[in-house]
């Protein structure tokens, strides 16, 4: 009998080389074939603009070949003039053909050679600025939050947690595909492509300084694995994971999960509460949207709210947390609340409402 992940550690362990690359956002910008080719056209127009010149005041040139200068010697002098290549069978003759060069085909000139220099300097820097903002990122990166898989379980985790004001600038997206990782840094977030089982990949994400981690794998094997490879590199940080079937959620809180979700049984408890009641199901889908309608937010218990009773607060509290345990708000040993004490309430959504910083990870 196979245990979960058995046929995937088999897999990596024929596998020698890590393959992985972090992808940050960019800014938006112009394709660069696009730059490319405007800036060939404004080389080009500075060519057409030198020979034109030139063809304008050709009584002032004399070609050492045949004399007098046409078109196409224009076009010729020009081409040689700001490439600086130069041979001089072409030359201004009179005082006001110079005074063109000088005022007129010198300036163009620089700028044709910078327009060319710019572009091939730009390419070859491009792989030096990008190590640097690589190098940057990882600098200031702390306290951020890792998210494996960018599927629509995880863009829904992403969206929910960024609703309670996380910056996305505190969010890396670790996923194998190429096409999830575009995706996530188009919508402005970091990504890793690799594989998130191996520990060098939840490296370059910086798992090991991040506060919690959102693991939304389609295979649950993977997610046990994925577990077990970010608690080790990280003893502290929040570990929430999906899985698809119920029997796998005692194995993903054994490799050290924080909380798990059971995408299949939710979503099912969700139909059938529907079923018996559509309010009842469009009231709990609007909790589970945050930062629409009415949130469930935890928050710690401020000093003028000690002593008092759960049903004696302004806000409609439905669990305290004391310790490491969860209490619904009408159990007796809760009591009267305590400074130590968090509250679970049902708030309505503001934009400035967001979840405490501080909420650490609840062991069970």
């Amino acid at each position: 009998m196979k245990l979960p992940g058995q046929d995937v550690i088999a897999r990596q362990a024929d596998e020698h080389l890590v393959t992985y690359r972090v992808k940050l956002p960019r800014k938006l910008v112009e394709h660069p074939i696009r730059q490319v080719a405007k800036r060939l056209s404004t080389a080009l127009l500075v060519l057409v603009v030198t020979a034109l010149v030139v063809y304008a005041d050709r009584d002032g040139y004399t070609d050492n070949s045949d004399g007098p200068v046409d078109l196409l010697d224009a076009f010729y002098y020009a081409t040689v003039t700001l490439s600086t290549t130069g041979y001089g069978d072409i030359t201004p003759v009179t005082d006001a053909a110079r005074l063109t060069n000088i005022f007129v085909i010198t300036p163009l000139r620089v700028m044709f050679l910078i327009i060319l220099v710019g572009t091939t300097l730009e390419a070859l820097t491009e792989r030096t600025r990008e190590e640097w903002r690589l190098t940057r990122w990882r600098s200031t990166l702390r306290d951020h939050t890792v998210v494996v898989g960018f599927g629509t379980k995880g863009r829904s985790a992403i969206r929910t947690v960024c609703a309670t004001g996380l910056r996305k600038e505190q969010v890396v997206v670790v996923d194998p595909s190429a096409k999830a990782i575009d995706a996530a840094t188009a919508d402005g977030y970091a990504g890793v492509i690799g594989d998130a089982t191996r520990s060098e990949v939840l490296k370059r994400a910086e798992l090991q300084r991040a506060r919690q981690v959102i693991i939304a794998t389609q295979r649950d094997d993977t997610a046990v694995l994925v577990t077990l490879t970010a608690r080790q590199i990280n003893r502290n940080a929040k570990i929430v994971a999906a899985v698809r079937e119920e029997e796998n959620a005692p194995l993903l809180k054994q490799s050290g999960a924080d909380a798990v979700i059971t995408s299949a049984s939710a979503a099912g408890r969700l139909l059938g509460l529907s079923v018996l009641s559509p309010a009842a199901g469009m009231v709990m889908e609007d909790l589970i949207q945050q930062g629409t309608g009415l949130d469930v937010v935890e928050r710690p218990v401020i000093k003028a709210e000690v002593g008092k009773s759960p049903r004696q607060m302004d806000d409609l509290v439905v669990s305290v947390v004391r310790g490491h345990r969860v209490l619904g708000y009408d159990d007796p040993a809760v009591g009267t609340l305590e400074l130590t004490d968090r509250l679970i309430t049902i708030v309505r959504a503001t934009p400035g409402s967001q979840v405490a910083p501080d909420v650490r990870p609840l062991r069970s």
